[in-house]
């Protein structure tokens, strides 16, 4: 299960979620400020939730996230709604990238499925609900492919990305899988970032993990991040930023509305 977050919420919260994932708006915008132009256009091949879109709006960047599920877009322009941004979400495949997305972007920004780990519709689009692995590989090789053609030169890429286990409890390679797909595609492998997530449940389900059959617990996601040009261009395009910069924190406003949404990614 990835990292559960509710914005604003405290432990009890968190604790009655109901334990479907939630991203992390801090991380976004950590990444954003880091990653991409100011006011830049973001895109995330898949949306779903309201949380990036939400950061990402609020802070002055266009948005627009592919989601292929209409009940999730419409759940998530209402949580939007209350906090008085617009991102945009897009109802449509990923695979279809380079037809549902008319302009060139300045970053791509988001969490793909971590195929059957979570299992997020019964649409036969669904990545997560394809047949093996190896055929999930191979149409998410193809969305990343498409998705970095439509990438600006001299710009960056982020997935965030974590290992999953196949049925025996073998790893499956997932993240060298991404950082592949990006290669092929003609990017440079440029940071990896180690997402340190909540420990939860972790010692407990680790220590009857390890004695059964040497398996360590889990407790980390990461933030692969790529760049598709030249990289000497970096420090003019980007310039230099202030890492103790407080303008971008999340008001109090915003932390208030609870984004636990159905389904979110």
């Amino acid at each position: 299960m990835r990292k559960e977050y509710i914005v604003g919420g405290n432990n009890e919260e968190l604790k009655k979620s109901s334990g479907t994932s939630i991203f992390d708006p801090v991380l976004c915008e950590v990444c954003y400020y880091w990653f991409c132009l100011k006011g830049g256009t973001i895109l995330d091949l898949f949306a779903g939730g309201s949380v990036r879109g939400i950061v990402a709006a609020y802070m002055g960047y266009k948005y627009k996230g592919i989601e292929i599920r209409r009940e999730q877009i419409k759940s998530n322009i209402e949580q939007a709604d209350k906090i008085g941004v617009k991102p945009k979400w897009i109802l449509g495949d990923a695979r279809d990238v380079k037809k549902i997305i008319d302009k060139k972007v300045d970053m791509i920004f988001t969490c793909p499925p971590y195929y059957d780990l979570e299992v997020y519709s019964d649409n036969e689009k669904d990545l997560s609900i394809l047949g093996t692995y190896e055929n999930f590989i191979k149409d998410y090789r193809t969305i990343i492919f498409e998705s970095v053609s439509i990438l600006k030169d001299d710009c960056f890429a982020c997935f965030v990305v974590g290992e999953i286990r196949d049925k025996k409890g073998i790893y499956r390679n997932f993240v060298g899988d991404t950082v592949r797909a990006f290669i092929d595609a003609g990017c440079k492998y440029y940071n990896e970032i180690i997402l340190v997530t909540a420990i939860g449940s972790l010692p407990i389900r680790a220590g009857r993990q390890f004695q059964s059959g040497r398996k360590i617990g889990k407790t980390h996601q990461n933030i692969l991040v790529f760049y598709k040009g030249n990289t000497k261009k970096i420090k003019e395009k980007f310039g230099e930023i202030n890492i103790e910069n407080t303008e971008y924190i999340i008001p109090e406003s915003l932390n208030a509305i609870n984004l636990n949404e159905n389904a979110n990614k």
